[in-house]
């Protein structure tokens, strides 16, 4: 066995030392990655392919990289295509076939070079002088707490001479607003023994602020194959400011860093395109020794593009989860994105609506939702950075450069990086997805005021644009120190759900459910949620009027996509997959339903194909989990031996903001919140009210549930619409009994009062029909003429009776009736005081606030 490791070893080093041998030139050769079957030597496959092996992909066991001549390039690229032909003919052939399937090659795809990753910096406000003069006024006004933060530097003996300046480390201006931090360092929790990746352009080295943190082992440059990260562009300042904020020297140089007793290693790829070879092996590298990868960067924040990582990078993330610090998993801490100006959404973005990314967005020093920073629902937190005219001063290009501009969620990413190598300083067994419980569990919501704030089933608060609120560094290590590690991860996967129905355009939604059972949660061991993914397939001509949500068993409401103005693709969503963390805490038992909507009245429509509902969580029992399969090339294979159920749907209303919404100016200044004293164990989960069906089957009951018994029609509207819909009805009702009493007293008093009630009388006959008889017994044709009028007056009342003055005289010249939500059978229920619409609301999106 021991024989077998260190061959494994070798052929690794081997593979390793290969590919430095030949360095990638894409103008003479072209590459390809293919994923073999462990039976299959690279040499084999080499021979197989005709091809030159140029080495392993990082730390990917059975990914390897072969290379060809230019001149083959279209000898390959149809070797590919017969590949990828004959493996989905083999997926449906026996077992014995399958293990021979073609020479034990299960992947391949062609290795392009793509500067698709961009920095995510904002524009700098127009208003940079004026704002730092204002802010040195008011620092000056707070004497007590520049007194405070001298003490602090003294007893930490901080002679950094931008100390002063970092105040998201010791706010002086607004007191409370940082990220609370200096408390650690008195307590000598400064992140000792802890590594932290910057995956970015490079990181300087040589700066005095940095070179005594750097971790040289870890590091590595995949865009100029090195070992050495070193800027090189003229712009490349971007890793070297980020790596400043997480562990900066406590020195005489510039500040210090959140963790400034912490390693950091660089990685370098946002210089030059690189393949997803090159990024596959950039987040890996190193994971036995590298903890944290901070990642300030993504695809372009241009509200109009929907990116994700490939399959090679995504394999590399869950493999980095999986294997990374001996199994306790890499953490990967993402900055939201800074495109909320274009109206972009960071569930747009495969990076940072993955479940294995603590995404990050951010906020000013007034604790407010700076105009760049995106919003999502799987946004876990948020933290400092620039915006309310200010930015983060930080280290720079330089031996002794230090820059006060940086900003954006890049910013905003690196401190919570920090805040998390000190949590792994006091508990490096922490693993990843302890580290998230752990920023839920103490993130400190801001400006609840505020619309989108909702409360969530364990009753933490969870907004878009917030996630969970702020990240709170002493709350966050306290809890760590006595943190009981959760169990390893489950998961439940849904039948792919057939929709295949016509998105309505305006105010209703396509709504579809799916039921889990808690036979299904036992079957899966899967005892309460953390993250909740939906996968879904959307044709449509214009993808930006396109929005989607999805609600849980107890209520609460993630809005998966918002429309994006800019968003003009002729296409919908492909696989696409979106991840919330709204759903913290949930069992996951009951009905859960997703609604697409299209709320733009327009020429461009479209049609909702399918989706599949993926719930991940803690396990029940973790002594029989296993890990999860790496990522594969046929996950959203929808040709299945098993035909997908087929889902009833139905139209609802829409509510909640099917837009972004706008972000104003900062109007207040709050102090900190108190958290209250934390736990040593996850939030208890409430459990949701109403049982799930026996049945393991789709859902085919409508969105809105009724608050009377079932005789009665629920309109298609909610049951706070429908209890104001029949409380207007027993209004009318009363009010017209009441006045039918008072006519009957009114006519009463008149008879009473007329002098010939005092006369006697007898009833008078009447025939069959009811006509008065004479004498004779006959009915007279006078009298009859007379009944007949009186008959004909009748009929002509009972036409009109129950509707009021208003609705005879008050209907529409035009013929065109009030705008309101129906059930599907198109029948209409008006109500006078009901919701009126105008074509302006309906086309703008303006449907109220909601979560």
């Amino acid at each position: 066995m021991r024989l077998l490791s260190v061959v494994g070893f070798s052929s690794i080093l081997f593979s390793l030392s290969a590919a430095s041998l030949y360095p990638r030139d894409h103008d003479a050769r072209d590459y390809i990655a293919v994923h073999l079957r462990s039976s299959l030597s690279p040499d084999r496959a080499a021979q197989i392919l005709g091809a030159r092996h140029e080495g392993q992909i990082g730390e990917l066991e059975d990914h390897h990289t072969f290379s060809f001549s230019k001149g083959r390039g279209d000898e390959i690229d149809k070797l590919l295509e017969d590949l990828q032909a004959r493996r989905k003919r083999k997926r449906h052939l026996d077992k014995r076939e399958d293990e021979e399937e073609l020479n034990g090659i299960l992947y391949s795809e062609k290795l392009i070079p793509k500067q698709r990753l961009h920095k995510r910096i904002p524009p700098p406000p127009a208003s940079w002088a004026k704002s730092r003069s204002k802010r040195s006024t008011q620092s000056r006004a707070k004497e007590a707490a520049v007194a405070r933060q001298q003490e602090i530097a003294g007893e930490l003996v901080i002679k950094d001479p931008i100390f002063v300046n970092q105040w998201h480390l010791f706010n002086t201006v607004q007191p409370g607003h940082d990220l609370n931090v200096t408390g650690l360092w008195l307590e000598g929790i400064t992140g000792n023994g802890t590594i932290t990746a910057i995956v970015d352009d490079g990181l300087d080295m040589y700066s005095n602020d940095l070179k005594d943190n750097y971790f040289a082992e870890g590091s590595y440059d995949f865009n100029d194959k090195g070992k050495e990260p070193k800027p090189r562009l003229s712009d490349d300042k971007h890793g070297t400011r980020c790596a400043g904020e997480v562990a900066a020297v406590k020195n005489n140089v510039c500040g210090v860093g959140v963790a400034y007793n912490g390693k950091v290693a660089g990685i370098r790829i946002l210089s030059k395109p690189v393949t997803d070879e090159d990024e596959a092996a950039a987040i890996n590298y190193g994971f036995q020794q590298n903890q944290i990868y901070s990642c300030s960067w993504g695809p372009v924040d241009s509200g109009a593009t929907m990116d994700a990582p490939g399959l090679l990078i995504r394999r590399a993330m869950v493999n980095g989860i999986q294997k990374g610090r001996d199994g306790k998993g890499s953490l990967f801490v993402f900055a939201a994105g800074n495109g909320a100006g274009n109206g972009d959404n960071c569930n747009f973005d495969g990076y940072t609506n993955s479940i294995y990314s603590i995404t990050v967005g951010a906020i000013d020093r007034e604790d407010q939702h700076p105009y760049y920073s995106e919003s999502c629902s799987a946004q876990l937190v948020v933290t400092y950075s620039s915006g309310g005219n200010d930015a983060i001063s930080t280290t720079d290009i330089g031996p002794d450069s230090c820059s006060n501009k940086h900003g954006g969620t890049s910013a905003a990413g690196p401190l919570v990086v920090g805040v998390v190598a000190l949590a792994l300083g006091v508990r490096p067994e922490l693993t990843w997805r302890d580290m998230q419980y752990l920023i839920v569990e103490t993130a400190i919501p801001v400006n609840t005021d505020q619309e989108g704030w909702q409360t969530t089933a364990i009753g933490k608060k969870f907004s878009h644009d917030f996630g969970y609120g702020k990240v709170d560094a002493y709350s966050m290590v306290q809890l760590a120190k006595t943190w009981k590690l959760v169990k390893p991860q489950a998961w439940l996967h849904s039948p792919w759900l057939k929709v295949h129905k016509d998105i309505p355009q305006g105010l209703k939604g396509l709504a579809s459910s799916f039921e889990i059972t808690e036979e299904m949660l036992k079957k899966n061991n899967l005892e309460r949620i953390e993250h909740v993914t939906v996968t879904m397939n959307v044709n449509h001509t214009r993808r930006g009027d396109l929005s989607v949500e999805l609600r849980s068993p107890t209520g609460v409401v993630s809005h998966l996509s918002v429309a994006r103005d800019g968003d003009t693709v002729n296409a919908g969503y492909v696989d696409w997959t979106f991840m919330s963390v709204a759903h913290w805490g949930e069992t996951g038992k009951g009905k859960w339903t997703v609604i697409v909507k299209d709320i733009t009245i327009n020429d461009f429509s479209g049609r909702f194909l399918d989706w599949q509902l993926s719930l991940w969580g803690e396990s029940i029992d973790g002594k029989i989990q296993k890990l999860h399969p790496l990522p594969g090339p046929h996950d959203h294979d929808h040709d299945t031996s098993e035909p997908a159920p087929e889902v009833m749907t139905t139209t609802v209303a829409s509510t909640g903001p099917s837009k972004p919404s706008a972000t104003g100016k900062p109007t207040n200044h709050l102090d900190r919140p108190v958290n209250a004293k934390p736990s040593a164990s996850p939030t208890s989960t409430a459990v949701p009210s109403g049982s799930a069906a026996a049945a393991a089957t789709p859902s085919t009951s409508g969105l809105t549930d009724s608050f009377l018994p079932s005789p009665f029609p629920t309109f298609g509207v909610s049951k706070r619409t429908q209890i104001w819909i029949y409380g207007s009805i027993a209004l009318i009702f009363i009010f017209c009994v009441t006045l039918g009493v008072y006519f009957l007293v009114q006519r009463h008093k008149r008879l009473r009062n007329n002098p010939r009630d005092d006369y006697e009388f007898e009833m008078v006959a009447e025939d069959e029909e009811g006509y008065p008889l004479n004498g004779a017994g006959v009915a007279g044709a006078g009298a009859k003429k007379q009944s007949q009028r009186r008959r004909r007056g009748g009929e002509l009342y009972d036409a009109f009776a129950g509707e009021s003055d208003e609705e005879i005289f008050s209907g529409s010249e035009d013929g065109e009736k009030p705008y309101y939500d129906d059930e599907e059978d198109g029948d209409d229920e008006r109500e006078d005081d009901g919701p009126k619409w105008s074509e302006k609301s309906r086309g703008s999106g303006e449907l109220g606030s909601g979560s």
